[in-house]
């Protein structure tokens, strides 16, 4: 199951080191490459809030059987993408197979967790993602410099490792047992208690940072390397998305033990750190700086993953979790698509270059609020601690 996840998100990355192939084919523009991007999250985000709950109705194989033919049929609209609405069209199914793949993936994960290993669903729900995400785009890049037929090999492989993931769903057991209430349950709901608003408002510009700037690197990552560093080889746009994702990955699985209240901070400050040091490095146009301040801002990203994530699940009673969930993930997912497509016209508009330093800048300013929020909560909490005591 956690090689059936990784593999999701492997494919909803690969076609990052492609964008700038597709672009030079096809001759759009910027906002067309970003708004491309966006249309998999629109995908994957209606997906989600529509039918994350299903599987819990009609159990983990059916979700995943109809989640794993959706991505086939996504697959080969990417093998046979002549143009951009075929490609746009790839990557709308995409999205609405990975929003009902991820929920039922994630609770299957936990249905199996052997008992003397409690707490490890957690951590691979937690790292599988990113992992998936830096896998997808490095072996795209990989396929794309060294291999025959660049915008197709990756989605033929592809194709035949979902072949594989379709056996391991048949072959699997049953963990969820039907009950009732399937096509309730495609209502979503999303909701901020007023009682929770206290602790959720100090995490949205945090989020809000770690989700713009992954989708920053996610579109328009691979043409920054190549415009502005000058590295035009396709597998350093893969490389770029590896060094975000692939050291957010690391940083969930090392910082795993720790609580999500202790981590809000630092991984702020880490996020907008990096984000200046990268930024450095490409108005400098020094590849080693900017590859420097991504894994920077990638150790942040991870942090903050969990420590906005690991907030939620302890905030939320038991009754709340669905619609809270639900709220985080509306917020995750359209801060990663909304700025990167608004940074796409401002790339089509200003260019390349001052596209990149504004989007950056946001960034930075956005993480340092971050910062200073979660540094005036800790102050009153102390306040508030202290009058108690006294």
């Amino acid at each position: 199951m956690t090689a059936v996840f990784v593999l999701f998100l492997a494919a909803s990355s690969a076609p990052s080191p492609l964008y700038v192939i597709y672009q030079q084919q096809w001759k759009f523009t910027a906002w067309v490459l970003t708004v491309v991007f966006a249309l998999y999250v629109v995908g994957l985000l209606g997906s989600l809030l529509v039918v994350g709950s299903l599987s819990d109705h009609l159990g983990r194989r059916p979700v995943l059987a109809l989640a794993i033919g959706l991505e086939m049929v996504a697959l080969v609209l990417f093998y046979v993408a002549g143009d951009v609405f075929v490609l746009s069209a790839a990557r709308v199914l995409q999205g609405i197979a990975t929003g009902v793949a991820t929920p039922a993936l994630s609770a299957a994960i936990v249905d199996l967790e052997p008992p003397h290993a409690l707490g490890r669903a957690g951590v691979v729900t937690s790292v599988a993602p990113p992992t998936g995400l830096a896998l997808g785009a490095l072996g795209s890049g990989v396929l794309v410099e060294f291999g025959p037929a660049p915008t197709r090999l990756v989605y033929a492989l592809l194709f035949g490792g979902m072949v594989l993931a379709a056996v391991v769903v048949a072959l699997m057991p049953e963990t969820s047992p039907r009950r009732p209430g399937a096509v309730a349950s495609l209502r979503p709901r999303v909701a901020m208690p007023g009682h929770l608003r206290a602790d959720i408002v100090p995490v949205v510009p945090a989020m809000i940072a770690t989700w713009a700037l992954a989708g920053m690197y996610l579109s328009l990552g691979p043409s920054v390397a190549a415009e502005l560093l000058g590295l035009h080889s396709h597998l350093v746009g893969g490389v770029v998305v590896t060094l975000l994702a692939g050291t957010g990955a690391l940083a969930i699985f090392l910082l795993r033990s720790r609580s999500a209240s202790s981590l809000l901070a630092p991984s702020s400050a880490l996020l907008g750190l990096g984000t200046l040091i990268s930024l450095a490095g490409t108005v400098e146009g020094l590849g080693w700086l900017s590859a420097v301040g991504t894994v920077v801002a990638g150790l942040g990203f991870g942090a903050s993953v969990l420590a906005t994530f690991g907030t939620f699940a302890r905030i939320a009673k038991p009754h709340e979790r669905s619609a809270v969930f639900a709220l985080a993930n509306v917020i995750s997912y359209l801060v990663n698509s909304v700025p990167a497509v608004l940074g796409g016209i401002a790339v089509t508009a200003l260019g390349l270059r001052i596209a990149a330093v504004i989007y950056a800048l946001a960034i930075s300013v956005i993480t340092f609020s971050a910062l200073v929020l979660r540094l005036n909560q800790i102050r009153a909490q102390r306040r508030g601690a202290v009058a108690t005591c006294r």
